[in-house]
């Protein structure tokens, strides 16, 4: 990267730190007990923990369906109270070990969110039956479009029998109360579905895109797309914070470091993979010690980082097809 570009995206970060402490929405209240901080998504005007905790790692195999379910109550008892997930997670395995934990009036403490791979109406609608099933809900909070990371997936969605009209037919049936999508790949593919979106008279409640300390320096959703999300009041969703987890392992930042960046975006919530007791404290403790960051201070933390940067060596999911769970099995799109 030359050092002019180097300055250029530097700024943009110091720029969306500044956002952060005069934006009242965007700088959250935190909670004296716990720590954890609570912001508003986007317009919805839901108050959301600032750190989520991600569906996947919890219904992995080196846990047990008895260990997922206690991070799930101990972090929603906690006050972490958003939830993600995936239909396609773990091959459904996340949503039923979530689907357990909300039971005994943990339904009532989360935010619930659940994504669909489908493209097509028909595949969508039965995503949607089948995650309601297995989460044990009668609704979720928020279904988000999965994976949008290629060009023609908007098209797909918005199409005439596309996935569109099963989810708007969900919500009108109550069991779906807002609406986003979800991509990893390129900034360009998010954009493309919000000026769909847009061409189709349709507002998203929520976007998510993967947002850390190396995203500044490559093919950056930080500074491309979170700029439209907060212009246009659309929930900022953030994740891979430790690149899934390659970002700690370039040996340039602490994880810590990792989170207070993300906490520092105009994010409604950073959502983080927890898959122990260890990692939830360090989440509960990364939102404690939160404090809005200097200009000074987001430039020093990205110079340490842009070496390992900036051709995307560390975010996998942006360059190879690693994470790219629907161009594995091209049959969840239907």
């Amino acid at each position: 990267m030359q050092r002019r570009e180097f300055i250029k995206t530097a700024s943009t970060a110091a720029g969306m730190a500044v956002s952060t402490s005069i934006f009242p929405s965007l700088a959250g209240a935190a909670d004296a007990g716990s720590g954890m901080i609570y912001r508003t998504l986007g317009s919805t005007g839901e108050k959301v923990s600032a750190l989520g905790l991600g569906g996947h790692h919890i219904g992995r195999p080196q846990l047990t369906e008895e260990e997922g379910i206690t991070i799930v109550r101990t972090a929603l008892d906690r006050g972490m109270n958003f939830l993600d997930n995936c239909w396609d997670y773990n091959n459904g395995v996340s949503e039923v070990r979530m689907g357990k934990a909300l039971q005994d009036g943990y339904r009532q403490k989360a935010f619930l969110m659940t994504k669909i791979d489908g493209r097509t109406k028909e595949s969508a609608a039965q995503q949607i039956d089948e995650s309601l099933r297995r989460l044990q809900t009668d609704h979720v909070d928020l279904m988000q479009f999965h994976e949008v990371i290629r060009l023609e997936d908007p098209d797909l969605i918005f199409a005439e029998g596309g996935a569109m009209e099963a989810m708007l037919a969900a919500k009108q049936a109550g069991k779906v109360r807002y609406i986003g999508f979800t991509g990893h790949k390129d900034p360009v593919v998010h954009l493309r579905m919000l000026e769909t979106a847009k061409a189709h008279n349709f507002h998203f409640d929520a976007v998510q895109m993967p947002l850390n300390v190396m995203d500044a320096h490559f093919r950056s959703f930080e500074e491309q797309v979170v700029p439209v999300l907060v212009r246009e009041k659309i929930g900022i969703l953030g994740m891979k914070c430790f690149g899934d987890p390659y970002i700690l392992q370039s040996n340039t930042v602490e994880p810590l470091e990792c989170l207070h960046y993300c906490l520092n975006l105009p994010v409604s919530v950073q959502i983080t993979g927890i898959d122990s007791m260890k990692i939830l404290d360090q989440a509960f403790e990364a939102a404690k010690t939160f404090r809005p960051m200097s200009q000074q201070q987001v430039a020093a933390l990205l110079a340490k980082t842009a070496p390992a940067a900036t051709v995307g060596k560390f975010e996998l999911y942006k360059t190879t097809s690693h994470f790219d769970g629907t161009a594995h099995n091209p049959t969840w799109l239907g």
